[in-house]
């Protein structure tokens, strides 16, 4: 029987911030995508919660999380938080799996900050090598969300609407705006990609970028997911996750 979720709440540059925690073991992290809340991970941690203490980490705006729309909404403030938020809960290295836009924070975040992971795990991420306009990340999207489970999306509801679409928009905009490609050589953590090539969000040349701008990087591929890859095919990216951590 799969034990239930817990809360776990810390003040982090003046932000109370939520972490949803399953299972025991070391600790490893989720970070999630834009506008999405830790629930939202629940299939794939409760399998990782085998093996691992599992922190869903809400971003501020993001979930149970504080933060207004009219906070700070860009990536370099994402990862700050985030390095803020590991030096609070006193993690040293860590294990640290980003999906989507968290994909692309995690990969800012071993450029700037590597003594905080100790495995990076980018799930479907999103601004690699960059991200096109707004208008084509929507157009993107929209061909992937009839394909996601459909309880995912009506339970999502509440997600996106607590993130709220200024703040979201905000975001979006400051992936088109904010470089990852230049710092992509500067990432010496033991990295993987796992992807979906039926994915419409992202495409084949962040696969490309990623093996050719990162040294050492590892790539899995996941036939017929969705971009939601880690709810649409939750046994497959555990067990990868699982076989590149032993």
């Amino acid at each position: 029987m799969t034990s239930p979720s817990r809360h776990d709440y810390v003040t982090v540059l003046g932000v109370r911030t939520h972490a949803r925690v399953w299972g025991s073991g070391p600790p490893l992290v989720i970070v999630p995508g834009l506008g999405c809340s830790a629930w939202m991970y629940t299939r794939l941690a409760r399998r990782l919660a085998r093996t691992h203490t599992v922190y869903g980490y809400d971003p501020p705006g993001h979930g149970l999380s504080g933060g207004t729309w009219w906070g700070r909404a860009d990536l370099p403030g994402l990862v700050e938080h985030l390095r803020a938020w590991l030096t609070v809960k006193g993690f040293g290295p860590v294990p640290i799996v980003g999906h989507s836009l968290g994909g692309e924070v995690l990969f800012d975040l071993a450029a700037r900050h590597p003594e905080c992971l100790s495995a990076l795990i980018a799930v479907a991420p999103t601004g690699i090598p960059e991200n096109p306009s707004v208008r084509v990340q929507l157009t993107r999207l929209m061909k992937d969300l009839p394909r996601e489970r459909g309880e995912l999306m009506l339970r999502g509801i509440p997600s996106y609407l607590r993130c709220g679409p200024l703040r979201m928009l905000r975001l979006a905009r400051g992936q088109v705006e904010h470089l990852s490609g230049p710092h992509l050589h500067l990432v010496h953590t033991r990295n993987l990609l796992i992807y979906t090539p039926s994915d419409p969000v992202i495409h084949v040349w962040t696969v490309k970028a990623l093996r050719d701008r990162v040294p050492g990087n590892e790539s899995v591929e996941i036939p017929g997911g969705t971009h939601a890859v880690t709810d649409s095919c939750p046994d497959a990216v555990a067990d990868a996750i699982h076989a590149f951590l032993r």
